[in-house]
């Protein structure tokens, strides 16, 4: 049976500043499909993961990619903010 993870962070690049975006990352799907420019945010309350995003024509930000369901949203969220704390300990 293959045991390797579905989705995986594949890169984390640590951001220095008093920027609220802290890092940004790149999951790898499947092992063939690479997702760029998730940004891990410094909210109000607590970190967050931003999906990447390309500004239409009116001048607004849109996701270019997003889970569908809540529960794979929270699901990718865990996944790379402990992906993060790991990374800073380093």
């Amino acid at each position: 049976m293959n045991n390797k993870p579905v989705i995986k962070v594949e890169r984390i690049h640590l951001l220095e500043g008093d920027s609220p975006t802290k890092a940004f990352c790149d999951l790898l799907i499947l092992d063939t499909f690479l997702v760029k420019g998730l940004r891990i945010v410094q909210g109000k309350e607590s970190l967050f993961v931003s999906m990447p995003q390309q500004q239409g024509r009116d001048s607004k930000w849109y996701d270019t990619f997003f889970p569908v369901s809540r529960e794979m949203r929270k699901g990718l969220e865990e996944l790379v903010l402990e992906s993060y704390s790991e990374y800073q300990k380093q």
